[in-house]
């Protein structure tokens, strides 16, 4: 299936407590950003399941409240990037959804993307998963000289600002019950765009994740 898409706003960033290694592998990216005059994008991956994400609310005594649902593994994957500006660091969120799982193929579709919306070089940040690997990924490269990928160090969602739409999402769907997949794409959608269109959800995303103080 064609994939919903995307694009655009808002400034930010916060404090370090990470080890030397991160933060010299982070500089470069920033320092190759400033250089070039690239737009940073943070980019990662998730799924939304058709079972509701459960969490404590409000109700009166005695009276807890019931999810009633069918038990499906249906799911809905998403894929993002928040987006930094060179000059003015304004903040942007591209996203796209899809029925499926999103694999190398996908992720290649979601970087062409961003190049049309994105003028000039841009570095994308993500993580060492297999689908941010391989063959599609190296013909993109080859074919977009003004794409460039860097890697996460290993095992630190914490420095990626994208990880924060999903907390965002995943608090604006519990208690949710949606009754089929459209449903689920059209509330995941509703949130994934107060998100785009916010510039104070764009900076908290920024501002919860642990990057360091020279990428604000």
């Amino acid at each position: 299936m064609e994939p919903s898409e995307t694009g655009a706003s808002g400034p930010g960033a916060r404090r370090t407590g990470h080890h030397t290694l991160e933060a010299e592998g982070l500089a470069t990216g920033k320092k190759n950003a400033a250089r070039l005059g690239a737009h940073l994008v943070f980019v990662d991956e998730s799924g939304f399941l058709l079972i509701p994400n459960v969490v404590k609310t409000w109700a009166p005594r005695g009276q807890t409240p019931v999810l009633r649902h069918w038990y499906r593994r249906e799911k809905i994957s998403v894929i993002s990037g928040v987006s930094v500006s060179p000059q003015r660091q304004h903040l942007g969120l591209y996203y796209q959804l899809w029925f499926d799982n999103i694999r190398q193929e996908e992720v290649c579709v979601f970087l062409q993307h961003l190049l049309r919306h994105l003028r000039g070089p841009v570095i994308v940040l993500l993580d060492n998963s297999p689908t941010h690997k391989g063959e599609p990924l190296d013909l993109l490269l080859r074919r977009h000289p003004r794409l460039w990928l860097e890697r996460f160090p290993s095992y630190a969602p914490q420095l990626n600002p994208d990880e924060g739409v999903w907390t965002l999402a995943k608090h604006d769907l519990a208690n949710g019950c949606p009754q089929d997949l459209d449903a689920l794409m059209e509330e995941l959608t509703r949130s994934i765009e107060r998100t785009r269109t916010s510039s104070n959800r764009l900076r908290g995303c920024v501002l919860q994740s642990d990057l360091p103080p020279f990428l604000r």
